[in-house]
């Protein structure tokens, strides 16, 4: 009797270490518990009331207007490629000429939509992070994702719509590895597809890590390698493709639409290729935040900022996490849920960071993906699965350093915000600027809405909050990015036309080296467009920016100023 009682203690005593060990090793489900998910709904609101606060702040980026005027023209009747140029994918030019359709067209809508995809952000990192992470570890990043990642470029942007989409592919994913169902295996495939039709490399790169770690999860889980799944994926990739070539081939532009998406193979890198993680600072911001002041006051600009060369640094750690993870897969003969988790978001990440580093491998495109990059983050400030003592020893200090580092560097960009007084009145609602805007009260005042302007050679912003329209194919015009045919399109533009008022930078050429280091001298020299400009206009009114950026308006020397 004693021995049979031994045995049956030691029996249920292996049961209970079996079962112990199984749930170590399957990452958490938080969909099915209410906790996590009540979290999650906070997570959502708090951080679409937070990035509220920024929808009517800008500094007049150049960058910006570019889908919202794409936008613009595609109410007028107007088809991307066909009638205006654009070297990525159709995707925010169209989602947003949707919603302006629906409830009109006014920078704080944008700007509102941009926020409750920011807030989608950390709700999907915190749903991904939370299967092998504490509450309160995941908790803490997401809401690092909320205070840093789209404040720091809160601008209208395909960027960021292709990364929450990006973020819902890898989702998904990571549900149909947990639960292989069709609905799972149509949606990451839909996403994936829907990414690279708001950025393409943004998109490839995703699909090719995506590929990647589902072929290696599938050589160890036969679930994977279901046709009827397959055929799911399948079908997911390609219909919103499809949809696509049918619009694009019924306005007989597909041919130009193709040409445009590959456009930026052979046009792009040359003035856009910067070192990994290049910081794009002036000379005098560096003097100033490393050079000039006490020393404390140096030292916490130093913590501040660091956090920007911490970013580029979490894709190449998650290129070593997925590594070990990747080996222990293939040493067992089954599947681990949890080593599935892991390769299939670390070769996810590998296939983003190929998409930046092709592209263009400066701290924003990081910033663009660090909803997703910050994963490894969370893996590394959890601990669990890192059984080193020595890491377990630096771990507070770690976690200390990101937390000081995170608000530090996220201060700043609310109190910019607060501290932006200067009110301007456009046609496409009020905005807030840090300081005073004098081009845009100037332009409408003298240019209706729906009339011609040339913005040369780079905000189109302007178009947008001014209601006006560029008579030419190009909304802008980058010197060693856009092409001499181009640059002699525009010009036999201006020449048919007989455009009257051009609003011209006249310190543009002082922002290339800084921003597109790469850029050939000759196309700085050489640039046929602003000669001509110079030649055929004068100048009226001298104009700044908020970023106290100069503009000249001038009209053709036949009419006089107005």
């Amino acid at each position: 009797m004693m021995s049979a009682s031994v045995t049956e203690r030691l029996m249920s005593a292996e049961r209970r270490a079996s079962v112990e060990k199984a749930v170590n090793l399957a990452p958490r489900v938080p969909e099915h518990f209410s906790r996590d998910r009540q979290i999650a709904l906070f997570i959502f609101l708090s951080s679409l009331g937070y990035l509220l606060l920024f929808r009517r702040y800008t500094t007049m980026e150049p960058d910006e207007g570019i889908v919202l005027q794409g936008a613009q023209r595609i109410l007028r009747g107007q088809v991307v490629y066909r009638d205006f140029f654009s070297y990525f994918t159709p995707g925010s030019y169209y989602w947003l000429a949707f919603l302006f359709k629906i409830f009109g067209s006014s920078f704080t809508l944008a700007r509102t939509v941009l926020a409750v995809i920011g807030a989608g952000f950390s709700v999907v990192s915190y749903m991904l992070m939370r299967r092998v992470c504490s509450t309160e570890v995941s908790f803490f990043v997401a809401s690092l994702v909320t205070l840093t990642t789209l404040p720091f470029r809160f601008l209208v942007l395909h960027n960021w719509d292709s990364t929450l989409c990006a973020g819902l592919a890898v989702y998904f994913a990571v549900r149909m590895i947990e639960l292989p169902r069709v609905s799972w295996a149509v949606a990451t495939s839909s996403f994936a597809s829907l990414c690279f039709l708001f950025e393409q490399s943004k998109g490839a790169g995703l699909c090719l890590g995506l590929g990647t770690g589902l072929l290696l999860i599938g050589s160890k889980d036969p679930r994977l390698r279901n046709r009827t799944l397959m055929a799911a994926m399948a079908t997911g990739l390609v219909w919103p493709v499809i949809l696509t070539v049918i619009y694009f081939a019924a306005r007989h532009s597909l041919a130009l639409m193709v040409a445009d998406w590959f456009w930026p193979l052979q046009h792009y890198s040359t003035a856009n290729h910067v070192p990994y993680g290049y910081q794009n600072w002036s000379d005098g911001t560096r003097e100033e935040l490393f050079r000039s002041g006490p020393w404390v006051a140096r030292l916490i600009a130093a913590v501040a900022v660091s956090p920007t060369f911490l970013v580029p640094v979490l894709p190449l750690l998650a290129l070593g996490i997925g590594a070990y993870w990747t080996s222990r897969l293939w040493q067992r003969p089954t599947a681990d849920p949890k080593c599935c988790y892991y390769v299939l978001t670390c070769a996810t990440l590998a296939g983003l960071l190929l998409s930046i580093v092709i592209g263009r491998a400066d701290i924003l495109h990081f910033m663009y993906l660090l909803p997703l990059f910050c994963l490894p983050l969370a893996w590394v400030m959890d601990g669990r699965d890192i059984r080193r003592q020595i890491f377990q020893r630096l771990r507070p200090l770690l976690i200390a350093y990101v937390a000081i580092a995170g608000l530090l560097f996220a201060a700043p960009l609310l109190q910019r915000t607060w501290s932006a007084h200067s009110a301007v009145a456009t046609r496409r609602g009020g905005v807030s600027t840090p300081a005073p805007d004098t081009v845009i009260d100037y332009v409408q005042a003298h240019v209706p809405a729906g009339g011609s302007i040339v913005v040369y050679p780079y905000l189109p912003l302007y178009y947008y909050l001014t209601a006006t329209f560029n008579p030419t194919r190009y909304e802008y015009f980058q010197p060693g990015m856009n092409t001499a045919e181009q640059a002699d399109e525009i010009l036999a533009n201006l020449r048919y036309n007989r455009t009257s008022a051009v609003l011209f930078e006249s310190t543009f050429v002082e922002k290339i080296p800084r921003s597109w280091p790469g850029t050939p001298m000759a196309a700085v020299v050489a640039d046929p467009v602003a000669d001509y400009i110079v030649r055929e206009y004068h100048t009226c009114k001298i104009l700044s920016s908020p970023s106290n950026w100069t503009f000249l308006f001038m009209v053709r020397k036949s009419l006089a100023c107005p």
